[in-house]
């Protein structure tokens, strides 16, 4: 266990060390005088990436102080939280030809969460289909009852997730961010940092491999004042 926690500090103080330079370009790309379109393009570019690498470095710091219980688990309201995340990444979908379906059919509304670790779980599964999908294809994000539990599926159609992940997966959790072959560019940081947050939230956090993309999905139990709404 000793070794894990090191490994993890390691990532902690990497993420520290690269917040402050991120912060930094995005600061710089705002303070750019009027330009062109192109220009501005770029320019509204820049501050989307580094506001999302800023988000995911904010999310590492927050794995550390998951053993101080200073996350409240409470009613959150499930559908509220996929349209938050679905309209911040609106952008980044139409921006890269995706098209995001969405499906509610969930009758309990109300699950035991904390609403910001569902936030980022669903923000980072959302970003991994969002890149991982062919281009004019689309990802979809369905919320269903499934027994006493709410399942938030977001499912891709991308390169099909390799075996040994998909193994850890099904396990689970996923101990450390890895490279995923098949899938470019990907860390698994979102994966490491979504099974994290599920995990301390008691959901369970699970993979299904399609033959033309991937499933991911966490199961969140119902909460028991739904009765009251």
């Amino acid at each position: 266990m000793g070794g894990m926690d090191k490994e993890v500090d390691g990532i902690l103080v990497a993420a520290h060390e690269l917040k402050a330079p991120l912060a930094v370009l995005r600061q710089l790309a705002l303070s750019f005088d009027e330009m062109d379109m192109r220009g501005e393009h770029i320019r509204s570019e820049m501050i989307s990436v580094s506001e999302r690498a800023i988000k995911q470095v904010n999310d590492l710091t927050k794995i550390r102080r998951l053993e101080d219980g200073l996350f409240v688990m409470e009613p959150v309201a499930v559908r509220e939280v996929c349209d938050a995340v679905s309209r911040e990444l609106e952008y980044l979908f139409n921006y890269n030809r995706r098209d995001l379906y969405i499906k509610y059919s969930n009758r309990a509304r109300l699950v035991t969460a904390n609403r910001e670790l569902l936030y980022s779980v669903v923000y980072n599964f959302l970003l991994n289909a969002m890149h991982y999908s062919g281009d004019e294809t689309r990802a979809e994000l369905v919320v269903r009852d499934v027994k006493d539990k709410v399942k938030i599926e977001i499912r891709d159609y991308g390169p099909m997730l390799p075996m040994d992940v998909w193994r850890e997966m099904k396990r689970g959790w996923v101990k450390k961010p890895t490279s995923i072959a098949m899938r470019p560019g990907s860390s698994g940081l979102g994966l490491y940092i979504a099974s994290k947050f599920s995990r301390y939230m008691n959901a369970k956090v699970g993979v299904v491999r399609h033959r033309d993309g991937t499933s991911f999905y966490v199961d969140l139990p119902v909460s028991t004042q739904a009765s009251l709404f």
